[in-house]
């Protein structure tokens, strides 16, 4: 099956973690809104009166299926790919720790955005520093903690030996707050060693390298959910 991806083309964003699922299992697939026509294709569906419309991107045409929400998507793509276990308590356990991710992507936009994604950072610099250093003081040891303990556990993936999506998803997450908080997660990282490890062992493997070399991967910007600030990285 070729699959079609709906997501804004110039950031990374929510869009990446459904990318990085279908380029680690080699699926076909357009990633339609950065071809031609695409936005206005992807704006047709959002628009649309009848049916199961999405609330917002991302969201992946599948056959006859249109569905929305990253970990609703990732959900249906791990059972198809072998990104998820086989039993359904499996199924069900990798699930709750995306939608934990889900969790913790709104908190890391909400560093640069406290107030609301409609104002401009310029317009609540106040608050945005406010929040980054409860976002770095509690919110990240809380989130990142919690996986790193799963990793002791179980490693060397989330799970055990064998790869899911939610392990792309933290590869995400150790990614781009190395971008948009280069000194504090370089101070951060010593505790914890086991997602570092998980970041280096899923970036190695062939696939996710290939991407990550492509001009598929859009590199981080200060459009989308990792966004660098100086004066918030302090």
């Amino acid at each position: 099956m070729r699959y079609e991806l709906y997501y804004w083309p110039m950031i990374q964003g929510r869009g990446e973690y459904v990318r990085l699922a279908l380029e680690e299992v080699a699926a076909g697939y357009r990633d339609v809104a950065r071809e031609p026509g695409g936005m206005a294709a992807m704006t047709k569906i959002l628009d649309a009166k009848s049916g199961t419309p999405p609330f917002a991107p991302p969201f992946l045409k599948a056959g006859k299926l249109l569905i929305g929400q990253t970990a609703n998507i990732l959900f249906y793509l791990g059972g198809r790919h072998d990104l998820a276990p086989k039993a359904e308590a499996g199924q069900l356990w990798v699930h709750q720790l995306q939608l934990t991710i889900t969790d913790f992507v709104v908190e890391i936009h909400d560093t640069h955005h406290p107030l609301g994604p409609t104002l401009y950072y310029e317009d609540q610099r106040v608050p945005a520093k406010k929040r980054t250093a409860e976002f770095w003081d509690e919110r990240v040891p809380k989130f990142l903690g919690y996986f790193e303990d799963i990793l002791k556990d179980n490693g060397p993936y989330i799970t055990g030996r064998r790869l899911t999506y939610v392990d792309l998803s933290l590869f995400q997450i150790v990614d781009g707050l190395r971008y948009a908080f280069p000194q504090r997660m370089n101070a951060f990282e010593r505790r914890i060693p086991g997602l570092v490890g998980l970041h280096d062992r899923v970036a190695a493997r062939p696939n996710i390298a290939a991407y990550l070399a492509s001009e598929r991967r859009i590199a981080f910007n200060e459009d989308g959910i990792f966004r660098r600030y100086k004066a918030l990285d302090a």
